[in-house]
């Protein structure tokens, strides 16, 4: 089927024997299990706006520290998130989501060994993830969009019409991390990563606010054993776009 959204009926709505395509797709799961390359490809063939959750988190993460911010002091990191103005810019040259934070385009520093070991630590913060939901709920009103994260269809979306949650082994999703940040050219330790991972999955999993886990009516794909073709695929089904 053709990207041409004038060959494509609007979301919701069905024409003939095509699937109603729904107006937005809620992508959930642990760091490294595939949620960015589903959704952006995903995102391209639909003609969907992609926002990626976790991007805000680290956005918000990478200022603390700019201006000295103790990430663990909730009331100043918090103030932080409510006043900071947080953009999602156009898709880069290759599609992925970019972010500026405060008008400082921060997307190629949210990868920072800095940034990934604070990260949990603002997430978290309830004052924190108030200021973002209440963003991310007004992006999703505008529809035809794909939003990944840990909590969207459990706690962000709850009405959301698809949710999906991908999920992989802990060693797989450590190669995963492992080969994405060589290529971008920061090179670290597969150890290194494969801990920072186990200790990200804890606290996600044990925060009070917005754990990390599946909504109960998502779907959950195990990612380890397909191919990124296959995870597309499946996600496409559920989400009733015809390939």
């Amino acid at each position: 089927m053709t990207n041409d959204e004038g060959t494509r009926p609007p979301p919701g709505e069905n024409t003939g024997n095509l699937p109603a395509l729904a107006p937005v797709i809620a992508i959930d799961g642990p760091v490294a299990s595939g949620k960015t390359a589903v959704g952006l490809n995903l995102a391209r063939d639909l003609g969907y706006r992609l926002v990626d959750t976790g991007m805000m988190y680290r956005a918000v993460t990478w200022l603390a520290l700019k201006r000295g911010i103790d990430v663990e002091d909730a009331d100043a990191v918090t103030a932080l998130a409510e006043s900071a103005r947080i953009d999602l810019g156009p898709p880069a040259a290759d599609g992925t989501p970019t972010i500026s934070i405060d008008d400082i385009d921060v997307t190629r520093e949210l990868r920072a060994p800095e940034v990934d070991r604070s990260v949990s630590f603002v997430s978290r913060l309830p004052g924190v993830r108030r200021a973002m939901v209440e963003r991310q709920r007004s992006l999703a009103r505008e529809g035809r969009l794909i939003m990944l994260g840990r909590d969207i269809g459990s706690v962000v979306l709850p009405d959301a019409p698809v949710k999906v949650y991908l999920d992989a082994s802990p060693d797989e999703r450590a190669r995963r991390r492992h080969s994405e940040l060589a290529a971008s050219g920061n090179g670290r330790p597969l150890d290194d990563i494969k801990r920072e991972l186990d200790q990200r999955d804890e606290m996600d999993r044990q925060r009070h606010v917005s754990p990390l886990r599946p909504a109960d009516d998502a779907v959950v794909i195990d990612t380890d054993n397909l191919t990124l073709e296959e995870v597309i695929e499946r996600v496409r089904s559920v989400a009733g776009a015809a390939p």
